[in-house]
């Protein structure tokens, strides 16, 4: 090795100086006699080595040996796909609270952020003017009456006199008109009082839905505008929390997918109302939380291509909150056999995918094969590949197409961490994001 090692020096050495003095033409022909000279002197361990091939056997006789692979018969399982969605949180009841009359706010009786019931108070809006008008619309309808109540005396009086003649009847229908004046009175005072009552009672805003309520956008003392809705004070906004809906967009190929599911009498996800759901939160692992699709829009949104489903989902621990968003998985198939390999067992040819298998000579074959989704860490084979196949599953870029392996049998296992996950891996993006 250190003769090798010398002599290759000495034949760059030798060439370096030639060429620089003797020109090219020289260089190469002492260039030829030093490298002669060098073999003879080092006993031939400059001359190149033997050429071998996978091809076939050396020059002395033997071949390489057939590379050494891990197969495995695919696995079959009954499986159920599931699509996956990213959803967000949206109440059930939404509203803001808005005073229905004008006036000085007295006093607010709520916590920022706490939670209220139906019905408890929220704000106190300075009662006295509304008091005020009560009691003068009871006066007015105290004067009306009393007006009634005399001009139906004078007509009770008036009735003989007519029909003795002793009245004129321009004179006895003066007094019914003014009967018929006083009574009408009544009715507007009465329609006063009723009017004077309702200010009075919406001078407390009470909570008309259960919920957490927002902050209070006033403070004690300051005035509160009613009328329109564009001039109205907003004076806090309160939102339910049990139940709660979360909405998700569904692709058109997903939904196309499900109709099919449908038509073919298969119970299906996202395609009708009533159909589980499943979702998890940013943190969490699996899909722990159930849910119930109770909407689906009648029209796919031409912008995005989509269309927007909806589920209701117990939310008694307060888990969930109105904006917060979540994993949401919808079952996308029946529960069928799958054929299922590791994802080693693929492999990738610009965009085909393809395994391959092992004869029981040893031979390998390339098969295409069409992907489904992953699940429990294990992917689905939708065609390509039978139960039968003995499938390459580990050393794939040591095997070759025709050439001979040496096969090891492994079974395929799916792990307890796997298995307890249970997660899925959609085979391609179909599941944009909520806006």
């Amino acid at each position: 090795a250190m003769n090798s090692k010398w002599a290759l020096g000495a034949i760059i050495v030798g060439a370096g100086a030639v060429l620089a003095y003797g020109g090219p033409q020289k260089a190469l022909t002492d260039l030829t006699n030093f490298t002669a000279q060098m073999r003879s002197d080092t006993s031939g361990s400059l001359r190149p080595a033997p050429q071998t091939t996978n091809a076939g056997p050396t020059k002395s006789g033997t071949a390489p040996p057939p590379a050494a692979v891990t197969v495995s018969k695919p696995l079959i399982r009954k499986v159920t796909e599931w699509d996956e969605y990213t959803g967000r949180f949206d109440a059930v009841d939404s509203v803001e609270i808005r005073a229905r009359i004008s006036g000085y706010l007295d006093q607010v009786h709520f916590k920022d952020g706490q939670n209220v019931k139906k019905g408890d108070l929220l704000f106190s809006i300075d009662p006295r003017p509304f008091e005020r008008a009560l009691d003068l619309a009871k006066a007015e309808y105290s004067q009306a009456k009393t007006k009634s109540d005399n001009a139906a005396l004078d007509v009770d009086r008036g009735k003989p006199l007519v029909d003795r003649k002793i009245m004129s009847e321009k004179v006895f229908d003066d007094r019914s008109n003014v009967l018929r004046e006083a009574q009408s009175t009544i009715k507007v005072t009465e329609a006063k009082i009723k009017t004077a009552e309702l200010d009075l009672f919406f001078a407390k805003i009470t909570a008309p839905i259960s919920g957490r309520i927002s902050k209070s956008n006033m403070t004690a003392g300051g005035w509160v505008s009613a009328g329109a809705a564009s001039n109205t004070t907003l004076l806090t906004t309160i939102v339910s929390e049990d139940p709660i809906h979360i909405y998700f967009d569904i692709s058109e190929n997903n939904w196309l997918k499900y109709r099919r599911m449908v038509e073919k009498g298969q119970k299906t996800g996202a395609a009708q109302v009533g159909a589980p759901i499943e979702l998890a939160l940013p943190d969490e692992k699996g899909f722990p939380h159930k849910g119930i699709i109770d909407f689906v829009d009648n029209r796919m949104e031409t912008t995005t291509g989509t269309l927007r489903g909806r589920a209701i989902v117990d939310n008694k621990k307060g888990t969930f909150s109105a904006g917060m968003f979540a994993r949401v998985r919808v079952q996308g198939s029946e529960n069928y056999d799958a054929v299922m390999l590791p994802d080693s067992a693929i492999g990738t040819d610009q965009t085909n995918k393809f395994a391959l298998t092992v004869s029981d000579d040893g031979t390998v074959a390339r098969k295409a094969v069409e992907l489904g989704p992953i699940i429990d860490g294990l992917r689905v084979i939708r065609t390509g590949l039978t139960a039968n196949d003995t499938v390459i599953i580990k050393g794939l870029q040591r095997a070759r197409p025709g050439g001979k392996v040496a096969p090891k049998t492994e079974p395929i296992k799916i792990s307890d961490a796997a298995a307890a996950v249970s997660s899925v891996a959609p085979a391609s993006k179909l599941a944009p994001t909520v806006k």
